[in-house]
């Protein structure tokens, strides 16, 4: 099995298919914020982010697959994944548990070298609440879902980092 992934972390599909999946999720939530009309909260557009991280590592994967650029690129995958588990895991405990006292911030706070909310405010620009339940698919908000859909990144990028010490056959 270890060598089955380690030859697909090696080959464009692989990371192509990443990026397509990790592109339609992008799509889907550009969808419930300008279709649907959802107002994104903080934390929304903080797990946006981590999605998109995982969309460059895909990408940076996908330009030289057999070379060392493929660590670089696992390396990334596996953070983006490990933030996105984190704010959907805290973004869930916000709509589930709401409080006072817990609440994420009203502005995204992003570098001042990097102000993606004023560069493309159509999709990095936050105008939700966190703690608001706007959406629920078979009973679960969409936090929840995310948290599932970056745990699932996570661990499959785990099993390709540890295909990465198998050696090929010849």
């Amino acid at each position: 099995m270890l060598r089955f992934f380690k030859r697909c972390s090696q080959g464009r599909r692989a990371w192509l298919l990443m990026a397509i999946t990790a592109l339609a999720l992008e799509l889907t939530a550009l969808y419930f914020q300008h279709v649907m009309l959802l107002q994104p909260c903080v934390m929304c557009i903080y797990e946006r982010c981590a999605l998109f991280g995982i969309l460059g590592a895909s990408l940076l994967g996908a330009i030289a697959p057999k070379t060392p650029l493929r660590y670089a690129a696992i390396l990334l995958w596996i953070y983006s994944a490990w933030e996105g588990v984190k704010l959907a895991w805290n973004h869930t405990m916000l709509i589930l548990h709401p409080s006072p006292f817990n609440t994420c911030d009203f502005f995204v706070s992003f570098p001042s070298w990097l102000p993606l909310d004023k560069w493309m405010p159509a999709v990095f620009h936050a105008s939700g609440d966190c703690s608001v339940s706007q959406w629920k698919f078979l009973t679960l908000e969409m936090p929840q879902w995310l948290v599932g859909i970056f745990a699932a990144y996570l661990v499959v990028a785990a099993i390709v980092l540890l295909s990465q010490a198998v050696r090929s056959r010849p």
